[in-house]
């Protein structure tokens, strides 16, 4: 007699019948019998409607914490198609298991289409961060920076995995990972100066200051806008008045993100600037300043938050 999840993955198989969002649940907490269960039978369910699950269940993650798919989307690591493997490495956004570094080095190194690499290195950039705070073993440090090294210096790379690479390296602070940002910064490519400026704030190095203040009157609004998160990341209170200025932005998204900034650095100025955003005539910029004012309050006095 077959298993409840048998029946539930013969199921979802059946093309005939519409697939059930609320009855995806059945995948969470997999026990191991079952998680062997799982990757036999997976493979017979239909590509079109594996990236359909896949999909969904990384949205259903996000948004109920209770619920975990974690052996799912390790299972889909191997799939056949790229999508799946691609949706199966953003589920696991919030795992931070060791053994999870292994098959992302695999994919950053050896997969064949070049968007499950870029996935892979994004997936990679947790490690690094983990790295950096202390709370990874420097052997798993190391295989993780050698294998981000690997590909970024691969001649023959695309360009969407290179980009990736830099900014899930740029949280280790050494002068060989400030170097790439550095090269990257001053390429011809705007696509490699955004992802420098971006990496800048992960990296978290003051040093980067004079560059991301320049970059707050950039012409560019990517870079205006990654200048500004990247401020943001540093706690920059040097960046208040360029930000206060860029809460007028003609770019939605600059201008949005130089409220929340604010918000986030904090101090007397950057209060009177959101209070002065209060009176605007666009909705949205007055619901961003509001919270940004009440972020504010709160690192101000915790107990304020009820």
């Amino acid at each position: 007699m077959s298993s409840p999840l048998e029946q539930y993955l013969a199921e979802l198989r059946d093309l005939s019948k519409p697939m059930a969002i609320s009855k995806l649940a059945n995948l969470s907490d997999l026990l191991a019998e079952e998680a062997d269960i799982f990757r036999r039978e997976w493979p017979n369910i239909d590509v079109t409607r594996r990236k359909q699950i896949v999909g969904q269940l990384a949205e259903l993650a996000e948004d109920n914490l209770e619920l975990d798919f974690d052996e799912v989307f390790r299972s889909c690591l191997t799939d056949a198609d790229g999508e799946v493997r691609v949706k199966a490495i953003e589920g696991l956004w919030g795992c931070e298991e060791r053994s999870l570094i292994d098959p992302l080095i695999r994919l950053l190194l050896e997969d064949v289409e070049h968007s499950v690499r870029a996935a892979a290195a994004d997936g990679l950039g947790r490690f690094t961060m983990l790295a950096e705070l202390g709370r990874l073993p420097e052997s798993d440090a190391h295989r993780v920076e050698e294998a981000l090294l690997t590909a970024f210096n691969k001649g023959n790379e695309q360009l969407n995995v290179r980009l990736r690479v830099l900014e899930a390296i740029s949280p280790l602070t050494k002068p060989q990972v400030e170097e790439m940002i550095r090269q990257a910064y001053r390429s011809d490519s705007l696509e490699f100066q955004v992802s420098a400026v971006y990496a800048m704030g992960r990296n978290c190095n003051p040093g980067w200051l004079p560059v991301l203040l320049k970059e707050l009157r950039s012409p560019d609004p990517q870079l205006r806008f990654e200048a500004v998160r990247a401020c943001a990341e540093l706690e920059a209170e040097e960046a208040v008045p360029h930000l206060i200025e860029l809460t007028c932005d003609s770019d939605a998204e600059v201008q949005i993100s130089a409220i929340e900034a604010l918000g986030r650095i904090g101090g007397g100025e950057a209060r009177e600037g959101l209070q002065r955003c209060l009176d605007s005539s666009e909705e949205v910029v007055r619901q961003a300043s509001q919270e940004a004012l009440e972020e504010i309050g709160f690192w101000e006095d915790p107990s304020s938050l009820s």
